[in-house]
């Protein structure tokens, strides 16, 4: 049984759910979708364009704050586990869902596989970052996107048997999908050119909940806006945000939230993202599109040491400051990242099948 809930977990479902479809004969899949991001843009069109069939079960449950989306997911998850007992249930990183099915899970001793384990952000002021721990500690299959996600987990207790190093399913689907993602007109649609523009993706309640923050933030976009082109797909807590604010666009152009490949295609072309999403870190890193993360942590500090990741105080100067480091540091190319090659799903169906018995070889064939 899979969990997805919001838009990055599409990504990661995807490539696993079709890794096991050439097992069909020993492994019924069943997709629960718990409904934490309800808006089309932000659900269903991920669905439609990563292939994924539509789900065996819809909990529906909404919005609200963690703890009544926690509560409403745990409330409606339940029965659905109770009348499945699938063998194993795997959750995907970091939202409330994934810690939400986790604890229902444990408490109905039913065996759970977390994909993306072991990231730490050292934050614990981050609801991701409690929901991360948690699930970790309860799980009985930790897959890992990069080396130091095994050490975070061996360094709080987790038994080594139970940690498999698989690399970034992430990145699969992103190896999948940018061919198609070329051919999507959405770059000259908007009137735009490869590498002369900045793409923009703000949600985190720390720099779109406290007005301040977020005038500082756009400020410094304005300013950027000024020299190259601004894009910015506003996700709908973002819009509500500004609109509260009276914080008109300025001279950033606003648009509505994007499916992925029209995203991917974005991202693909940009001379700079600057955002505070995780999965936008990574991707940057595999494309080589330098990325401003405006955090003070990040739980993927693997896209700074090895990729083109750095993070910028969510302050006017600050951002500046690093846009200008970037133009005036041309990093060339970079060596790839360890597992980052397009495989991990299938290396995480290996470990699923062989805790049945079954041989997997030949599975990459």
């Amino acid at each position: 049984m899979h969990v997805v809930g919001a838009r990055p977990n599409y990504m990661k479902v995807a490539p696993l759910f079709a890794a096991l479809s050439r097992w069909k004969n020993t492994v019924e899949q069943v997709l629960v979708h718990t409904g934490q991001h309800y808006d089309y843009q932000m659900s269903q069109v991920f669905f439609d364009e990563l292939d994924m069939p539509d789900p065996d079960e819809y909990l529906g449950v909404g919005s609200g704050t963690h703890a009544e989306q926690t509560a409403r997911v745990m409330l409606a998850f339940e029965p659905v586990l109770m009348q499945r007992r699938p063998d194993w249930v795997v959750v995907v990183g970091d939202v409330n869902s994934t810690l939400a099915c986790a604890l229902v899970c444990a408490k109905l001793n039913l065996r759970l596989a977390h994909v993306e384990a072991g990231l730490r952000s050292w934050d614990r002021s981050m609801p991701e970052e409690i929901n991360r721990l948690l699930t970790d500690q309860i799980a009985d299959l930790l897959f890992t996107p990069s080396p130091e996600a095994d050490l975070n987990l061996l360094r709080e207790g987790v038994s080594p048997a139970k940690i498999h190093f698989v690399g970034n399913v992430m990145i699969d689907t992103l190896v999948k999908m940018l061919p198609k993602a070329r051919l999507r007109p959405v770059v000259a649609n908007l009137g735009l050119h490869r590498a002369s523009y900045t793409l923009v993706t703000l949600h985190r309640p720390s720099n779109v909940d406290v007005p301040e923050t977020l005038t500082e933030i756009m400020a410094a976009l304005n300013e950027m806006a000024s020299r190259q082109a601004v894009v910015f797909p506003v996700h709908p807590r973002t819009r509500l945000q500004l609109e509260q604010l009276g914080q008109g666009a300025g001279r950033v152009r606003l648009i509505e939230p994007l499916g992925y490949l029209d995203f991917l295609a974005l991202m693909d072309s940009a001379a700079l993202a600057l955002t505070d999403s995780g999965g936008i870190q990574e991707e940057t890193t595999f494309l080589g599109i330098p990325c401003l993360t405006v955090r003070s942590t990040t739980e993927r500090p693997i896209t700074i040491t090895q990729g083109t990741n750095r993070l910028v105080a969510s302050k006017r100067q600050a951002i500046l400051d690093a846009v200008e480091l970037v133009e005036q540091r041309k990093d060339g190319p970079r060596p790839p990242i360890e597992l980052w090659d397009g495989h991990a799903a299938e290396r995480i169906a290996q470990v699923l099948l062989a805790q049945h018995g079954e041989n997997p070889a030949g599975m990459n064939d």
